[in-house]
Protein backbone atom coordinates (compact mmCIF):
# COMPACT_ATOMS: atom_id res chain seq x y z
CA UNK A 1 0.00 0.00 0.00
CA UNK A 2 3.02 2.47 0.82
CA UNK A 3 4.13 1.84 -2.63
CA UNK A 4 1.40 2.97 -4.34
CA UNK A 5 0.92 6.20 -2.15
CA UNK A 6 4.63 7.10 -2.03
CA UNK A 7 5.66 5.96 -5.08
CA UNK A 8 9.40 4.10 -3.64
CA UNK A 9 9.42 0.63 -1.98
CA UNK A 10 11.02 1.95 1.80
CA UNK A 11 12.10 5.20 0.27
CA UNK A 12 13.74 3.52 -2.83
CA UNK A 13 12.80 5.25 -5.73
CA UNK A 14 12.48 3.95 -9.22
CA UNK A 15 15.63 6.93 -9.93
CA UNK A 16 18.04 5.94 -7.12
CA UNK A 17 21.48 4.14 -8.68
CA UNK A 18 22.32 0.26 -7.52
CA UNK A 19 23.97 1.31 -4.71
CA UNK A 20 21.40 3.43 -3.80
CA UNK A 21 18.54 1.15 -3.60
CA UNK A 22 21.10 -1.75 -2.27
CA UNK A 23 21.49 0.42 0.79
CA UNK A 24 17.87 0.42 1.50
CA UNK A 25 17.31 -3.23 0.17
CA UNK A 26 20.27 -5.10 0.83
CA UNK A 27 22.77 -7.47 -0.65
CA UNK A 28 20.44 -10.44 -1.63
CA UNK A 29 19.48 -9.95 -4.88
CA UNK A 30 20.15 -11.77 -7.72
CA UNK A 31 21.55 -9.49 -10.79
CA UNK A 32 20.59 -10.14 -14.74
CA UNK A 33 21.50 -8.51 -17.50
CA UNK A 34 20.74 -9.09 -20.86
CA UNK A 35 23.31 -6.85 -22.51
CA UNK A 36 25.39 -3.69 -21.36
CA UNK A 37 22.72 -1.41 -21.72
CA UNK A 38 20.46 -3.00 -19.14
CA UNK A 39 20.49 -4.43 -15.74
CA UNK A 40 17.67 -5.62 -13.11
CA UNK A 41 17.95 -6.78 -9.26
CA UNK A 42 15.76 -9.19 -8.18
CA UNK A 43 15.13 -8.84 -4.40
CA UNK A 44 12.12 -11.53 -4.13
CA UNK A 45 9.62 -9.48 -4.24
CA UNK A 46 10.65 -6.57 -5.56
CA UNK A 47 12.43 -5.84 -9.04
CA UNK A 48 14.76 -2.56 -9.84
CA UNK A 49 15.85 -1.52 -13.47
CA UNK A 50 18.33 0.27 -14.41
CA UNK A 51 19.73 1.46 -18.35
CA UNK A 52 22.34 3.02 -19.71
CA UNK A 53 24.05 4.14 -22.65
CA UNK A 54 27.39 2.37 -23.02
CA UNK A 55 29.36 0.27 -20.47
CA UNK A 56 31.52 3.57 -20.20
CA UNK A 57 28.20 5.56 -18.75
CA UNK A 58 26.38 4.93 -14.96
CA UNK A 59 23.43 2.92 -14.58
CA UNK A 60 20.36 5.33 -14.60
CA UNK A 61 17.34 3.76 -12.23
CA UNK A 62 14.28 3.01 -14.98
CA UNK A 63 11.42 1.51 -12.81
CA UNK A 64 10.44 -1.17 -10.49
CA UNK A 65 8.05 -3.75 -10.39
CA UNK A 66 6.68 -4.98 -7.11
CA UNK A 67 5.54 -8.80 -8.24
CA UNK A 68 2.78 -9.76 -5.87
CA UNK A 69 1.59 -12.52 -7.75
CA UNK A 70 4.65 -14.33 -6.82
CA UNK A 71 3.37 -14.70 -3.13
CA UNK A 72 0.88 -17.38 -5.17
CA UNK A 73 3.77 -19.67 -5.65
CA UNK A 74 6.34 -18.76 -2.56
CA UNK A 75 4.78 -17.21 -0.19
CA UNK A 76 6.72 -14.62 2.57
CA UNK A 77 9.33 -16.46 2.05
CA UNK A 78 10.41 -14.87 -1.47
CA UNK A 79 9.73 -11.04 0.53
CA UNK A 80 12.96 -9.43 0.86
CA UNK A 81 14.45 -9.35 5.00
CA UNK A 82 14.46 -5.08 5.09
CA UNK A 83 10.39 -5.35 3.53
CA UNK A 84 9.59 -8.15 6.01
CA UNK A 85 11.33 -6.43 8.82
CA UNK A 86 9.10 -3.59 8.28
CA UNK A 87 6.03 -5.16 7.42
CA UNK A 88 5.90 -8.17 8.60
CA UNK A 89 4.30 -11.28 7.20
CA UNK A 90 2.78 -11.28 3.76
CA UNK A 91 -0.21 -13.87 3.58
CA UNK A 92 -0.26 -15.34 -0.59
CA UNK A 93 -2.71 -13.10 -2.46
CA UNK A 94 -3.61 -9.74 -1.52
CA UNK A 95 -6.85 -9.22 -3.46
CA UNK A 96 -7.39 -6.03 -5.44
CA UNK A 97 -10.34 -4.84 -4.29
CA UNK A 98 -8.91 -5.37 -0.46
CA UNK A 99 -6.09 -3.10 -1.85
CA UNK A 100 -8.55 -0.24 -3.27
CA UNK A 101 -10.08 -0.71 0.13
CA UNK A 102 -6.98 0.22 2.28
CA UNK A 103 -5.98 3.09 0.14
CA UNK A 104 -9.52 4.73 0.05
CA UNK A 105 -9.54 4.62 4.11
CA UNK A 106 -6.55 6.52 3.57
CA UNK A 107 -8.23 8.91 0.98
CA UNK A 108 -6.22 7.49 -1.56
CA UNK A 109 -8.09 6.82 -5.48
CA UNK A 110 -7.33 4.47 -7.80
CA UNK A 111 -8.14 5.77 -11.23
CA UNK A 112 -9.33 2.72 -13.71
CA UNK A 113 -7.31 2.78 -17.14
CA UNK A 114 -9.23 0.93 -20.27
CA UNK A 115 -6.53 -1.84 -21.04
CA UNK A 116 -6.71 -4.20 -24.65
CA UNK A 117 -6.02 -6.58 -22.05
CA UNK A 118 -8.92 -6.69 -19.94
CA UNK A 119 -10.93 -8.74 -18.86
CA UNK A 120 -7.95 -10.92 -18.10
CA UNK A 121 -6.11 -7.88 -16.64
CA UNK A 122 -7.54 -4.64 -15.59
CA UNK A 123 -5.29 -1.47 -15.53
CA UNK A 124 -5.57 1.26 -12.46
CA UNK A 125 -3.31 4.26 -12.34
CA UNK A 126 -2.77 6.58 -9.38
CA UNK A 127 -1.92 10.10 -10.08
CA UNK A 128 0.10 11.81 -7.38
CA UNK A 129 2.29 9.01 -7.15
CA UNK A 130 2.43 7.70 -10.68
CA UNK A 131 2.14 4.36 -10.08
CA UNK A 132 0.10 1.84 -12.12
CA UNK A 133 -1.46 -1.62 -10.49
CA UNK A 134 -2.43 -4.29 -12.96
CA UNK A 135 -4.39 -6.81 -11.59
CA UNK A 136 -5.20 -10.32 -13.04
CA UNK A 137 -8.81 -11.07 -13.27
CA UNK A 138 -9.35 -14.90 -14.76
CA UNK A 139 -6.46 -17.36 -14.39
CA UNK A 140 -4.23 -17.15 -16.76
CA UNK A 141 -4.80 -19.26 -19.90
CA UNK A 142 -6.18 -22.34 -17.96
CA UNK A 143 -2.75 -23.94 -18.62
CA UNK A 144 -2.39 -27.56 -16.68
CA UNK A 145 1.14 -27.94 -15.36
CA UNK A 146 2.87 -31.63 -16.21
CA UNK A 147 4.36 -33.52 -13.08
CA UNK A 148 7.58 -31.46 -13.41
CA UNK A 149 5.57 -27.99 -13.52
CA UNK A 150 4.20 -26.21 -9.99
CA UNK A 151 0.66 -26.15 -9.94
CA UNK A 152 -0.81 -22.65 -11.17
CA UNK A 153 -1.67 -20.63 -7.98
CA UNK A 154 -2.66 -17.63 -8.85
CA UNK A 155 -5.55 -15.91 -8.58
CA UNK A 156 -8.58 -13.91 -10.24
CA UNK A 157 -7.25 -10.18 -8.26
CA UNK A 158 -3.44 -10.76 -7.95
CA UNK A 159 -1.58 -7.89 -8.77
CA UNK A 160 1.29 -6.88 -10.32
CA UNK A 161 2.22 -2.96 -9.10
CA UNK A 162 4.80 -0.52 -11.42
CA UNK A 163 6.17 2.61 -10.69
CA UNK A 164 5.38 5.63 -13.74
CA UNK A 165 8.02 3.85 -15.44
CA UNK A 166 6.08 1.18 -16.15
CA UNK A 167 5.47 -1.30 -19.54
CA UNK A 168 5.92 -0.41 -23.12
CA UNK A 169 2.03 -1.76 -23.61
CA UNK A 170 1.02 0.05 -20.38
CA UNK A 171 2.34 3.33 -21.15
CA UNK A 172 0.78 3.39 -24.54
CA UNK A 173 -2.26 2.82 -23.07
CA UNK A 174 -1.90 5.52 -19.82
CA UNK A 175 -0.59 7.96 -22.73
CA UNK A 176 -3.72 7.36 -24.88
CA UNK A 177 -6.39 7.89 -21.74
CA UNK A 178 -4.42 10.82 -21.10
CA UNK A 179 -2.87 9.71 -17.94
CA UNK A 180 0.73 10.21 -18.87
CA UNK A 181 2.29 12.92 -20.73
CA UNK A 182 4.24 12.56 -24.00
CA UNK A 183 8.15 12.26 -24.19
CA UNK A 184 10.35 9.35 -24.24
CA UNK A 185 10.25 6.34 -21.83
CA UNK A 186 12.08 3.33 -22.58
CA UNK A 187 9.78 0.39 -23.06
CA UNK A 188 9.59 -2.84 -20.44
CA UNK A 189 7.74 -5.71 -20.78
CA UNK A 190 5.11 -6.10 -17.82
CA UNK A 191 3.88 -9.45 -16.80
CA UNK A 192 0.89 -9.54 -18.30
Amino acid sequence: MDVVTSGTVLGAKPTDSPDQVSAIMGSDFAENSLDDHSMWRDYGLVEFFWTRESPDHPWEGHHFALQVHRLSYAGSSLVNKSIRERYGRFGRHLRFDKLQQLLANRGVRLEDVPDANAPAFTLHWQPASQVSVMALREREWGTVPTARQRPDRRRAQDLVIDDRRTSGMEQGTLRRSGRLGPGPLPSWWAWT
